[in-house]
């Protein structure tokens, strides 16, 4: 399979590597205008997107003088399902974005990580050394609340068609309102949303563009059982620095788990971005000048 042949579309460059499991992975290269100002920064989005929820800010880490890689992991966007749903599992995913680094020649990198990017982050951490300069946990930590969790599952895997982008962004608008409730009303908000996280059939309906099967790893969800305790993992990620941004409103990472994300060290940052739930699209004011700074002192 073709490991980096590119194909320049729009500002980045299209990349296709094979996994361990001979899967096509696939990932949106965005060169860094020169000069280079630090290391590559790889964005990592969360369980139901695709690379496509970077396109806003990954042209503009680009313009800082950053290559960005923008991975769609697999049984999402552009990437293979995986015939075996056990292996959509943040460990298998790491084990992805950690074959995607070296096919691509980057032995260490800033991450963004959303949500289950951001848990992908906290396994490379774990399981790694020397691969994280430094990293954006984007609503998410070692904490994960499990009303959150419960929200989530409501929903993952419900991939019905729709005829429109205009059903779609209805949809959309449906299960993500909350989340965003000062855009309920601003209906090109919600298209661009939906043209993010949908794809358009053969038959001209657009549904959902990720494998069904993902909703598995929530098979065996306990909304009273605890959540893991990803602290040790997180313990790991903080010998680097690490920037914590929460929606105000978030489900997933609430004010307790902030702080406990701080007593792991004085490299962590934490920032709450106001009006919103989950996640942050990270081009909120807040969001977006937490990360510029950030990055202007890190590696």
């Amino acid at each position: 399979m073709d490991s980096g042949a590119p194909i320049g579309i729009g500002g980045y460059e299209e990349r296709i590597i094979a996994t361990v499991d001979e899967l096509a992975l696939y990932a949106r290269d965005y060169p860094p205008l020169e000069p280079v100002t630090g290391l590559p920064v790889i964005c990592l989005h969360g369980l139901t997107r695709n690379s496509r929820d970077f396109e806003i800010i990954a042209p503009r880490i680009a313009a800082l003088g950053r290559r960005v890689i923008v991975p769609d992991m697999r049984g999402r966007g552009k990437s293979s399902n995986d015939p075996d749903p056990a292996h959509y599992v943040p460990a298998v995913y790491a084990q992805d974005v950690l074959k995607l680094m070296d096919q691509l020649g980057i032995p260490k990198a800033v991450f963004i990580g959303t949500s289950m990017g951001g848990l992908i982050t906290l396994v490379i951490a774990a399981t790694t050394q020397g691969r994280i300069a430094a990293s954006v946990l984007n609503d998410v930590g070692p904490q994960v609340n499990t009303s959150g969790l419960s929200r989530i599952a409501s929903y993952v895997g419900n991939v019905q068609p729709v005829a429109t982008i205009q059903d779609a962004a209805e949809a959309i608008r449906s299960t993500n309102g909350a989340a965003f409730s000062d855009r309920l009303d601003d209906d090109a908000f919600w298209i661009a949303f939906a043209r993010r996280t949908h794809r358009e059939r053969d038959d001209g309906q657009f549904e959902l563009d990720y494998d069904p099967h993902i909703a598995l790893a929530f098979a065996d969800f306990d909304p009273d059982a605890p959540a893991p305790d990803l602290m040790p993992y997180f313990q790991r990620l903080a010998k680097t620095p690490v920037l914590s941004l929460r929606g105000e409103h978030s489900d997933i990472l609430t004010p307790d788990g902030v702080d406990r994300m701080r007593t792991a060290g004085d490299t962590i940052e934490a920032i709450t971005v106001e009006g919103i739930g989950h996640a942050p699209q990270l081009d909120e004011p807040d969001a977006w000048d937490a990360i510029l700074d950030f990055l202007a002192r890190v590696e």
